[in-house]
């Protein structure tokens, strides 16, 4: 299933003895465009603080609810280790909390699928520009989805506009498309485009370029926010670009 993130932020996370707090932001790897964390800002319980909670601990969202639940107690959360998002999350920050709770880290089950003879999710991949290294300690780099919101979009013959939303798939978490607002090119509309699809993204200059033309993006098949993407709409989408499909 595919959710705009902006339908997930807000949503109450629950923990086994009450609710600590709720979904204030994602935080991504730029190796893969995986959602590895949710942001949580506990509100009133542990005012002034926010916990980071892996998502693949997480139980599905539950949209007539709001909430996403976790196999945790207040007390456990509580005494997780505080975050620092300035300087961006590290490994080394990230297995300090895998510590806390137990639990291996993502990076290590890696490749399971594969072992118990299950398909393999296959993320996209987006390839930096020679000029953004993806970070001088060689650790992966987290960025956050709202600091994302805003990115220019630019096409090979133009600019398109700006990053508005993301769309997520679960369970796996990956986002597989950027939700484009056209309004100072094309107004009234909304564009999808994958990350793989991306010949560059530059972090610093806030910007992703695409390798399509803009006639290519305004011939694509309309996206329209109020309705859900179904998998119809994602062949017609792949079809038009020439793209093989990420469920293939």
């Amino acid at each position: 299933m595919l959710w705009t993130a902006s339908t997930i932020h807000g949503y109450a996370i629950e923990a086994t003895d009450g609710t600590i707090g709720s979904v204030d932001d994602f935080l991504f790897s730029d190796d893969s465009w995986i959602i590895r964390w949710a942001v949580v800002d506990t509100g009133n319980w542990l005012r002034g603080r926010q916990v980071l909670l892996p998502l693949n601990r997480l139980k599905l969202p539950d949209a007539d609810s709001r909430t996403l639940s976790v196999a945790l107690t207040r007390k456990q959360v509580e005494d997780s280790p505080e975050i620092d998002r300035d300087p961006p999350v590290s490994r080394q920050q990230e297995m300090r909390i895998y510590s806390h709770f137990g639990w291996e880290p993502y990076w290590a089950s890696m490749g399971a699928s594969a072992a118990l003879g299950e398909p393999a999710i296959v993320p996209p991949v987006v390839e930096p520009r020679p000029m953004e290294p993806l970070g001088a300690t060689g650790d992966p780099c987290l960025h956050a989805a709202h600091d994302v919101t805003g990115y220019y979009i630019h096409a090979r013959d133009g600019d398109i506009g700006h990053v508005e939303d993301f769309l997520i798939s679960t369970p796996d978490w990956a986002i597989r498309y950027l939700v484009v607002d056209t309004k100072n090119w094309w107004p009234g509309k909304h564009v999808l485009v994958a990350p793989q699809w991306a010949s560059g993204i530059s972090w610093s200059e806030r910007a992703v370029t695409l390798e399509m033309t803009r006639e290519q993006i305004e011939k694509a098949p309309d996206y329209d926010p109020a309705q859900l993407v179904n998998r119809t709409f994602e062949q017609r989408l792949f079809e038009h670009y020439g793209r093989p499909g990420y469920w293939r």
